[in-house]
């Protein structure tokens, strides 16, 4: 792997992808440093364009179709039409950790074609019960496999095999996953570069994470209460 590009889809982010940015251009420095960095500005009202534009080395495209697959694959056919080789995938929201790229260059070395990485909400986000209930279920070292667009890692040319992100409004993200491993991709899920997401009660997508904490974190544990 050589050419490696780092895709961010964001939608009226301004107050939180300056800290994004800030996370993936250290990662970028430590694990990548020609690793492209695409913000996808997708339907923007508010200043997310402009602040990621303040950052030097970073490219914003600008679409307008609310949605969110439409975004992660516009930011990818960018990156693979300038010869990237390895998609990394992060959400505005979120802070990717120092190692974030510097593992998954290690497991793609290693034959690996898809990586799928742990996700935490950002615990000053969640009152008690919400952070108990998390940490019950979720155990350091044991990865739980779930998918999150938010720490994602993809060889191109499966991708490519595949057809890519579809124009989905959510869960665009599991979909390609299936698609993958239909195609044989080989996988490794991990929690060696865990990245902390945004713990908003209101996401950008009906069915997205903010909802799993929101509605469906505390009901998985109620009937093994804490």
């Amino acid at each position: 792997m050589t050419a490696v590009a780092v895709v961010i889809p964001a939608r009226d982010e301004a107050e939180l992808i300056g800290r994004c940015l800030r996370s993936v251009l250290m990662a970028r420095r430590l694990g990548a440093p020609d690793a492209a960095v695409i913000v996808v500005a997708d339907g923007c009202l508010d200043n997310t364009v402009q602040i990621a534009r303040s950052f030097n080395n970073i490219v914003v495209l600008e679409i307008e179709s609310s949605n969110v697959g439409a975004a992660r694959a516009a930011g990818a056919a960018f990156a693979l039409d300038r010869g990237a080789d390895w998609l990394a995938n992060t959400d505005a929201d979120s802070v990717v950790p120092p190692n974030w790229l510097h593992v998954q260059r290690q497991l793609a070395a290693a034959g690996r074609d898809l990586i799928i990485g742990t996700v935490r909400p950002d615990f000053r986000d969640l009152d008690l019960a919400q952070r108990a209930a998390w940490e019950h279920t979720h155990e350091r070292g044991r990865p739980n496999g779930h998918v999150h667009g938010a720490n994602l890692g993809v060889r191109s040319n499966l991708y490519r095999t595949v057809g890519g992100y579809r124009a989905l409004p959510e869960h665009e993200d599991n979909d390609l996953v299936d698609r993958l491993m239909r195609a044989g991709a080989v996988l490794e899920a991990t929690d060696a570069n865990e990245v902390v997401t945004s713990g908003r009660k209101v996401g950008r997508t009906p069915g997205g994470y903010a909802r799993f904490l929101r509605d469906d974190l505390l009901a998985r544990i109620g009937s093994n209460p804490i």
